[in-house]
């Protein structure tokens, strides 16, 4: 008799896959820095290593650096961002060029922007959309102008994330003091602007190292994420911190039953039976429903495209603003900005121009008040500002104007200036805050101004007090009205 063999098999239970959790919204990013320091060579190889390169443009990429291949036997991955013939005969970028890639955790949209000075405008155009921004640096070089101009316009467009990527690692030998000495300067830089969140990688976009694939073999000492492990780790700006936003873009009636506001919801949510308010007229009302192209829906959030029914009837015009009623907007005729001077005839103080924030264009005078020095990073005081400029400017409309700050609200806090003689674009700009005539009282200030009705002026004129410092203040007429006007802005 043959024994048989029996044997009780355990089934070890199969190790549990790493849960990943995916982000479903994408992370908008720029690459910034100056020129030749490889920002397209950075996103060609984050491309290149995310398999975002499909094979018939890999094909292609790989017979058009027929002859600029390099050492390792790499396709020139500038290529796969430098589309325009300009771009690619001088090896720079010109325009911005937007790729798209994903990993496991999260999709990404990125902008690479110019490097050179002349192609600010572009920069800040990228800039303007975005969650994060690398910013390059030749390892060999360090900080340069163009490397602080781009963190500050970054930093005025309200971006709040920095990597820091130190390229070009492997050209020093992968020094980690040299790596230690650029982190710190830019990190000194960031604080000055106000920046606390910053990432510092040392990197070899050409090579790879620390971009998707870590270069620990080549950098021991350094312990610290690659560039796509930061990526996916950091956060989203959010449209949530003000209320509902609609800037009216169409008016719909396709029957006498039927009238709805039309545009895409700029900030916050809103779901029937909210109350709003239908800006600048002031009239309150309730929604009584929410349609899409397809559906009746039961919210509508940031990003939504929608038409508003509300439930009674009101006057509303494009470039009107419906917003929640416990959370508005700014509103009045003086504000304070900072533009980015995009034309070479820069800004004319004292001319109008029309400025479009949304659906709406308004009349605006611009009185340019001071220039950042990037050199010094401190402001000075200026009349005028000409090309690539960045400056404090105060605007005063023709008209009641509608705003939040670009630090609260990115879409309802920006616009662009449009000169009406050419018709051209002559400054993007981000509004600070509501200006005053009456404004604060600085003891560097060697006369005050004071606008006041003229009963109250004269009244004012006749005190002992004033007779004794009358060189110390300037009194000027406005209407009781106007006074009113002023003095509603600051209590708002």
């Amino acid at each position: 008799m043959t024994a048989s063999a029996t044997a009780t098999v355990i089934a070890f239970p199969a190790p549990e896959a790493e849960r990943v959790t995916r982000d479903s919204r994408p992370l908008r990013l720029i690459t910034c820095g100056s020129v030749d320091d490889g920002k397209s060579t950075l996103i060609g190889r984050l491309l290149w290593d995310t398999k975002a390169v499909k094979e018939d443009q890999a094909a292609t990429l790989k017979r058009d650096s027929s002859g600029k291949q390099n050492d390792l036997g790499l396709p020139d991955f500038a290529l796969l961002l430098d589309g325009l013939q300009a771009e690619r005969e001088q090896g720079i970028t010109i325009d911005v060029a937007y790729r798209y890639f994903s990993t496991d955790r999260r999709s990404f949209i990125v902008a690479d922007t110019p490097g050179h000075e002349q192609y600010t405008r572009n920069m800040a155009t990228g800039a303007s959309t975005a969650d994060l921004a690398v910013l390059l640096v030749d390892a060999r070089v360090g900080l340069l102008e163009q490397t602080r101009r781009h963190a500050t316009i970054a930093t005025l467009m309200g971006i709040r994330q920095f990597v820091l990527a130190v390229n070009k690692i492997d050209l020093t030998g992968y020094d980690r003091t040299r790596f230690e000495e650029i982190s710190h300067e830019f990190r000194e830089l960031a604080l000055s602007l106000g920046v606390k969140q910053v990432t510092a990688i040392p990197v070899s976009a050409l090579k790879g190292e620390n971009v998707v694939y870590d270069g620990r073999a080549s950098m021991p000492w350094y312990e610290g994420p690659t560039l796509v492990e930061t990526l996916e780790k950091a956060t989203v700006r959010s449209n949530q911190t003000v209320g509902f936003r609609l800037p009216v873009q169409r008016v719909s009636r396709p029957g006498e039953s039927f009238r709805g506001y039309q545009g895409t919801v700029a900030g916050g949510a809103v779901k029937p039976g909210d109350s709003v308010v239908v800006l600048p007229s002031g009239m309150i009302a309730n929604v009584k429903q929410i349609v899409t192209f397809d559906l009746v829906r039961n919210a509508a959030v940031a990003g939504d495209a929608i038409t508003l029914v509300l439930d009674r009837q009101v006057d509303v015009s494009r470039g009107d603003m419906i917003v929640s009623l416990d959370s508005q907007p700014m509103t009045g005729r003086k504000f304070d900005a900072q533009i980015v001077a995009l034309q070479p005839d820069g800004i004319e103080p004292g001319k109008r121009y029309w400025l479009k924030s949304g659906s709406r264009r308004q009349r605006v005078t611009v009185a340019p008040t001071s220039q950042l020095d990037l050199k010094s990073g401190k402001w000075s005081a200026i009349e005028t500002l000409s090309m690539n400029a960045i400056g404090k400017v105060a605007l005063t409309f023709d008209e009641q104007a509608i705003f939040d700050t670009y630090e609260q609200n990115r879409t309802t806090g920006a616009f662009i200036l449009i000169d009406p003689d050419t018709h051209n674009t002559v400054a993007g700009g981000m509004i600070t805050g509501r200006h005053s005539e009456l404004g604060g009282i600085h003891k560097d200030d060697e006369r005050v101004v004071l606008s006041l009705p003229a009963d109250l002026a004269e009244k004012l004129m006749a005190t002992a007090i004033f007779s004794e410092r009358r060189h110390d203040a300037e009194v000027r007429h406005t209407s009781a009205g106007r006074a009113a006007e002023l003095l509603s802005e600051l209590d708002g």
